[in-house]
Parts: C-alpha cells; sequence; structure tokens
C-alpha cells in the first residue's frame, strides 16, 4: 500500500536538508599555477540510481537477514513464484505445474529462463536451493513438509509432501541460485540485476537481453551500491541522495526517522503480534477468561506504537490475505464489558497478572503497556514484566508469566502449527493441542478450513492475535513506477500472469 509522502524541515537545518536528492561538493579555488583539468560531470540524479547495502552481511538468499540487503536481492533473485502484498502466489520461474489427486505431489515446468552468467535454469538448480532453504533458518520452518525435492529426467521439478497441501505455491517465493553456488555469499540469480565488483565498490547491471517480460519498476542500467553500517547511515545516504529506495523497519530498536522529502509505502511482512497465554496456571487457566481476552485490547491502539506500520487483526491471519474471514472476525472485537464479566464469573475480578514482554524490543514494551492499562479498566491487575536477552527466553520457556507480548514471523500461508504442535517454535504455555494442530492440517489441505481453525482458537482463548506489522519502503519520489511491495520482494509490481495460469 502506498502511503502519503512526508516533508518534516526544521528551521535550524532547513538549508541542510533542502539538499536532499541531489549530491553536493564543496566549492574549491581554481589552481592558478598549473593547467587547469576537465572534472568529470557529476551524475544526474535522473540518470542514476543507487541502494545502500551492508558489506558485511553478504548477498546469500538463504543465509542473509539484513533488511537492507535483501531489497538489493529482491532484484537479483526469482523463485517459482512470489507472493504479493494480499498473500497470493504469482507463477515467476514456474511456467506450469500441475497436483495429485491427494494433495502430495506437485509437478513444475520451468520457464526458458536464464542466470545472469548466462547459464540456462534447471530443475537441478531449483532442487539445490530449495534443499539450501530447508537448512536455512530463514525458509526452513515453511518447508517441514516437503518429503522429497527430486529433478526429472524431462526437465520437470517434483515436490513430495508429507501431508495434503493446497497452496504450496504460497511457501515457493524462494530464491533460485545455480546448484553449485548456493553456499557462495553472492551467487547468481535470474533476475534482472547482477551484482558486480570492481575493487571495493559493488553495482548492479541491468541484464542484457533478460529472459523475461516481467514488469519492472525501475530502468536504469547501472544501479550504484553504496555501503552503510547503521541505520542512520542509511538514512543519511538517502536524504542527501546517494540512495533512491530504502525498506526500513520503524519499529526497530535503532531505526531513526527520515526527515526529507519522499514517497513512501509499506511493504508486507507476515509478522504477528499477538497475546499468548499461560494454560497450566493463573487467572488464563480459566477457559472463559482467556476466550473473553480479545475483547479486553484496543488494537487500534496499539498500531501507534509501531508508527503506524501495523494493522489490527481479529483473527490469527493478515486481514489483507484470502484466509481472513471478515465476518468471522467481527466476533472478536473490543468490547471491555465481556472481559470484565468473564472476570467477574469466574470470581477473577482484581486479580494480578504478569505480563511478560521483550525489553529489547521498545515498541512492544510500549505496546505491553497499553495493553496492561486496557486490561487494568477491565479488573485485571496487569504487570508488565521486561526482561532481557537470555532472562526473557528463560521465562518465555519456563511459563513464568499470566500473559507475554509476543510476535512471530508466519509462513505466507499463516499456518498455525509453531504454536500447536508438540515441539513448535512458539509452543509456550501449554499451546501444544493434538486437536488444533490437526485443525492446522486441515487448513493446509483445504483453505475452507481456515475458519474452523480460527474460530476454535478465538472461541478457546488458546491465542489472541493483535497486529499484523508492516514495513516502510522510502523511494525518491519519480525513480520508481507501479511499485507493489510484496512480502520479501521490495521492488515487486504487477505481474500479467495470475496463479490460475499456471495450474494445469
Amino acid at each position: 500500500m502506498k502511503k502519503t509522502g512526508v516533508l518534516s524541515i526544521f528551521l535550524g537545518i532547513a538549508l541542510l536538508l533542502s539538499a536532499c536528492g541531489q549530491k553536493s561538493a564543496a566549492p574549491t579555488e581554481p589552481d592558478v599555477t598549473q593547467p587547469t583539468e576537465t572534472q568529470p560531470t557529476a551524475p544526474n540524479r535522473a540518470e542514476t540510481f543507487g541502494l545502500a547495502y551492508d558489506p558485511m552481511a553478504g548477498f546469500n538468499p538463504y543465509r542473509c537477514t539484513t533488511l537492507i540487503n535483501r531489497s538489493v536481492m529482491s532484484l537479483l533473485y526469482q523463485g517459482l513464484f512470489s507472493i504479493t502484498s494480499s498473500y497470493q502466489a504469482e507463477p515467476v520461474l514456474c511456467k506450469t505445474f500441475s497436483v495429485s489427486q491427494d494433495l502430495k505431489t506437485y509437478t513444475f515446468t520451468l520457464e526458458n529462463a536464464r542466470f545472469s552468467s548466462g547459464i540456462a535454469l534447471t530443475a537441478a538448480d531449483v532442487a539445490a536451493s530449495l534443499r539450501a532453504a530447508r537448512n536455512s533458518a530463514v525458509y526452513g520452518d515453511r518447508l517441514k513438509h516437503v518429503a522429497g525435492i527430486s529433478p526429472q529426467e524431462d526437465g520437470t521439478l517434483v515436490l513430495t509432501l508429507d501431508t495434503p497441501y493446497e497452496n504450496l505455491p504460497l511457501l515457493l517465493d524462494i530464491p533460485i541460485v545455480p546448484a553449485d553456488e548456493t553456499e557462495e555469499s553472492q551467487p547468481h540469480g535470474t533476475g534482472p540485476y547482477r551484482l558486480i565488483a570492481g575493487g571495493e565498490t559493488l553495482r548492479l547491471e541491468q541484464v542484457q537481453n533478460w529472459w523475461s517480460d516481467y514488469p519492472s519498476a525501475i530502468d536504469f542500467d547501472t544501479l550504484y551500491l553504496n555501503a552503510a553500517a547503521s541505520p542512520s547511515e542509511v538514512r543519511n545516504e538517502f536524504e542527501f541522495g546517494n540512495t533512491d529506495l530504502v525498506c526500513a523497519d520503524p519499529s526497530a530498536k535503532t531505526y531513526v526517522p527520515f526527515r526529507c522529502d519522499y514517497e513512501l509505502w509499506d511493504c508486507a511482512t507476515g509478522i504477528l503480534l499477538y497475546l499468548g497465554c499461560n494454560r497450566g496456571a493463573g487467572p488464563f487457566s480459566n477457559g472463559a477468561v482467556r476466550s473473553a481476552l480479545t475483547h479486553g485490547v484496543k488494537r487500534e491502539s496499539l498500531i501507534g506504537c509501531y508508527s503506524g506500520f501495523a494493522e489490527a487483526a481479529y483473527l490469527p491471519a493478515s486481514p489483507a490475505s484470502s484466509f481472513y474471514e471478515e465476518t468471522l472476525a467481527s466476533q472478536y472485537g473490543y468490547d471491555p464489558g465481556i472481559f470484565s464479566d468473564a472476570l467477574a464469573n469466574a470470581g477473577l475480578k482484581n486479580t494480578s497478572a504478569i505480563l511478560l514482554v521483550d525489553g529489547d524490543d521498545p515498541a512492544r514494551v510500549k505496546a505491553a503497556e497499553a495493553i496492561a492499562a486496557d486490561l487494568n479498566e477491565c479488573g485485571l491487575l496487569a504487570t508488565v514484566d521486561v526482561r532481557t536477552g537470555e532472562s526473557y527466553k528463560t521465562a518465555l520457556e519456563q511459563g513464568q508469566f499470566d500473559l507475554y507480548l509476543g510476535q512471530i514471523r508466519l509462513s505466507p500461508n499463516f499456518d498455525l502449527s509453531p504454536f500447536f504442535e508438540e515441539g513448535g517454535a512458539a509452543n509456550y504455555g501449554s499451546m501444544a493441542n493434538s486437536t488444533t494442530y490437526a485443525l492446522c492440517l486441515a487448513a493446509l489441505e483445504n483453505s475452507g478450513n481456515y475458519y474452523e481453525l480460527h474460530k476454535a482458537v478465538m472461541d478457546s482463548g488458546q491465542l489472541c492475535p493483535l497486529l499484523l506489522r508492516t514495513y516502510a519502503v522510502y523511494a525518491t519520489r519519480g525513480v520508481v513506477s507501479n511499485l507493489l511491495p510484496g512480502l520479501d520482494n521490495v521492488f515487486h509490481t504487477s505481474n500479467s500472469r495470475q496463479l490460475s495460469d499456471a495450474k494445469t
């Protein structure tokens, strides 16, 4: 979603910031004792485009988690599919695909694509890339149900699963690189640009005779990369015109605000902010109190804790996705009387409760304080317990809380298994539940079952979703066109092909 641009120039620095979007040089006196040399003309800002990058993070898509480098990578790499901001899959390197009747075998036919090195894409490259992704912290969890990855002699790729899956393409926006480059720090990709190293500098050059007619958000022969070691350096590179697009997390501890003129979009992240309950002890061992919790929190007031880059969610999915049922969500809105009555009926009015929060995340601490205030108004005496580092992790793992304010990056199909599967990554406070996990698998098999899953989760109070967060994308005015930032793809634009065009 595109947001309104901001121009914020303070009186004391007006002259300085008026240079935003332009490169500047200090005036020099001519040397009258030596022949003057013709100086190269500075690049015209209308003809150049710059991006920041972290030189220590590299560009391996399976290892790098640095946000600014992943923005660059969205120009270097492509997946079988891309994921839009509304969590829809669009075919990219996948030309067509078919699914077996039991929804456990997918067969993919590939586009006639080439890497920026000139080498043709093969099924073996895709297979090696998916195997590397399965072993990575970035993508590993989303491929846990993929039991087999098999390139075929006819050039197709076959994926077999251990459970029926209706929406597997939503998980396959994973960047594809050559089979022998999955461990390299700068592997080749099939994207519209390639990475060029020259001395101590890096740049991106447009791939000549690029294989795809996928519409591009930018059209520059060369993109200049500028090293930036901190968020303030990233911001400064942008404000003084050395870079033209930045993806940032406005709620990050190290975030610094942008103060010049820009165009602004928000970018989907899949990051869910939620409340988890301790089902084993304390006031939330009472099922009626747990299920009423959703009515005790003013979600809209929490959006300000994230500088506006979030959306209220009353179900554990993005309101922008097809899995989110608005009619169902309307049943779980703010109604403090319901939560207050639940406390009174359980004999728990004015009971104390501990709300655990990660102190290394200032935005989350601020949100926790607002939530505690809401709950206090309803008659639950909530106290925020701010822990940092290992202390927070220990308290979470040992259940030293009545409530905790957590966040998790869910897969693009909003699989809730990490909460309810035994040993799941988000299984805290005795949340694992075999019945609910079975509902998770049923939802993977048929998206129509998300309604039953979400209803069961919300009615039992197993999870209280609050917000779906987004990132901010800042761009110099007029240098990008048709930009529709997608999940993990800042430079996403509208593709003319839909998923139905590729399914056979």
